[in-house]
């Protein structure tokens, strides 16, 4: 694939990407009369965070270098998965950085309704990063800063 033949090929992508995400996806307004499918290329771009006609200009496959920051922009804000990322990078001709932000983890249900189930005794899990997962209602109490803030003002 030349040049022009992978900068066409952006364009198409994000024109694809683009369509088949509606406002309510990324958290936008929806107005009364909308007469594009998916969202405006002014949406996207203000999304993330770049110039509608530099964003114009991906989508018409002008030679134009996005940097990896302006790629990681429009990653996040067309919700790209991970494969759909790295064919974006490969697309911009541009070699794939490791993650910015590490992975979301998360409990399933079955681990919160244990945790509900423990109710009068403040719990929590901690994931990997030390950060916290899930918790119980009693724990929010017990240490969330409100509750903290309601103690001091007691004393």
């Amino acid at each position: 694939m030349n040049d022009s033949e992978r900068r066409s090929a952006l364009g198409d992508f994000l024109r694809k990407r683009r369509s088949s995400l509606s406002p309510e996806d990324v958290g936008l307004p929806t107005g009364p009369r909308r007469r594009t499918a998916g969202l405006r290329r002014e949406e996207v771009a203000q999304l993330s965070n770049i110039g509608t006609s530099w964003y114009m200009w991906l989508e018409q496959g002008r030679d134009v270098r996005p940097s990896v920051q302006v790629l990681e922009s429009l990653a996040g804000a067309l919700k790209l998965n991970p494969n759909e990322r790295r064919h974006l990078f490969f697309l911009a001709g541009e070699s794939l950085p490791p993650y910015l932000s590490p992975h979301k983890e998360s409990m399933g249900s079955a681990f919160q309704r244990m945790l509900d189930d423990l109710t009068p005794n403040p719990v929590y899990i901690l994931g990997r990063r030390w950060d916290f997962v899930a918790w119980n209602n009693a724990a929010n109490e017990v240490f969330s800063i409100s509750s903290a803030s309601r103690l001091m003002n007691s004393i």
